[in-house]
């Protein structure tokens, strides 16, 4: 089985769903290709093995990151990348994440981003 994210105009993920297995064909046509035609929707392959970049099982990274409802699919660079969670927040293109400006502590406790301050506070 595979997962394919269904894009609207924007491309923003609408839908993700689990299909048919990429190397199988529907009708003769990639399931991609086919899905897409079958919703009259733009629809991608993504991998939920790929996480910020890398592959949970050591291969090659698909498309960025796992989509998500939400995230964006760029199509310049053929990946998918999640919503920004702060305005202060910058891109990181080699991770297809989002960082906070100022380094995350590293106590073992739980902290949550105050964008206010523009700073990590314990939480409660």
């Amino acid at each position: 089985m595979a997962h394919y994210a269904f894009l609207d105009l924007n491309n923003i993920v609408t839908e993700v769903i689990v299909g048919i297995d990429e190397t199988e064909l529907i009708d003769g046509v990639v399931p991609e290709q086919w899905y897409s035609n079958f919703r009259n929707q733009k629809c991608k392959q993504t991998s939920y093995n790929t996480i910020a970049n890398k592959r949970t099982d050591g291969k090659v990274p698909f498309r960025g990151t796992f989509a998500g409802i939400g995230y964006t699919y760029d199509e310049q660079t053929d990946a998918f990348y999640p919503r920004q969670p702060y305005p202060s927040w910058v891109f990181d293109a080699d991770s297809y994440t989002w960082v906070a400006p100022v380094p995350r502590p590293d106590a073992g406790l739980d902290w949550i981003w105050d964008e206010a301050s523009k700073s990590w506070i314990q939480a409660l």
